[in-house]
């Protein structure tokens, strides 16, 4: 399979996966950056699956943060072959990321979003980099922060109204630095959706710092006969 279609989460855009790009790129895959609006979950849907649809063949279909609720709902789509998870919610039918975010573990980092503004949210610019990015270099994690794209309630409170890891097999990279989804969490939506799970020692921004352990994980997607079967 030599379709891969990657897509961001809030607060960023699809040019953050550029280093994992370049790295499929060279391994001669076929690669589609969704640049997802992050105004609602339906309208994030509706943009990966346009993408989807150019696809030649079978892709996998790939989700950091928030972008994992988008492909949990969007990867039903019969295109679609694989999906893999960077840090990623991967909510059950009628949860949100809203519902999974509700009741943090004691003692987890809290994210540092700001009162919504017109229905939209961003994250402070000042803790933005230790965060979400803490070992992304520090003038592009300062960058990431000055170009934020804001988040839509309607995005953060989309439910799902059918996940497609329960018919489609996942791979799933955990973070264990994460400070915007605790490990834990990781570790209990990976095991429940049924996961091929890998560990990395890195921040929410894994996909900007690590491209290379990234792009790893969507290759053994790619190149798994479950992923050619489905």
């Amino acid at each position: 399979m030599n379709n891969i279609v990657l897509v961001h989460g809030g607060f960023v855009d699809g040019a953050g996966w550029e280093g994992v790009y370049r790295v499929l790129k060279a391994d001669s895959y076929n690669v589609s950056v969704v640049q997802n609006p992050t105004t609602s979950l339906a309208d994030d849907v509706a943009a990966t699956k346009r993408i989807l649809a150019v696809q030649d063949g079978p892709a996998v279909l790939v989700g950091h943060s928030y972008g994992g609720a988008v492909i949990t709902e969007a990867g039903n789509d019969p295109k679609v072959a694989a999906l893999v998870y960077v840090a990623a919610f991967a909510p059950d039918k009628g949860e949100s990321v809203a519902t999974l975010i509700k009741d943090p573990p004691p003692g987890a980092a809290i994210p540092p979003i700001l009162p919504p503004q017109d229905g939209y949210l961003l994250l402070d610019k000042e803790k933005f980099p230790a965060s979400f990015a803490g070992d992304v270099d520090p003038e592009k994690a300062s960058f990431m922060a000055d170009s934020q794209m804001p988040w839509g309630l309607e995005a953060l409170n989309g439910k799902i109204s059918e996940p497609a890891w329960k018919s489609k097999p996942s791979w799933y990279l955990v973070t264990t630095e994460d400070k915007m989804i605790p490990p834990d969490a990781q570790r209990s939506m990976s095991k429940r959706a049924g996961s091929t799970v890998v560990e990395v020692k890195g921040s929410h921004a894994v996909y900007v710092s690590q491209p290379k352990a990234v792009a790893a994980l969507i290759e053994q997607a790619a190149k798994s006969p479950k992923a050619v079967a489905a």
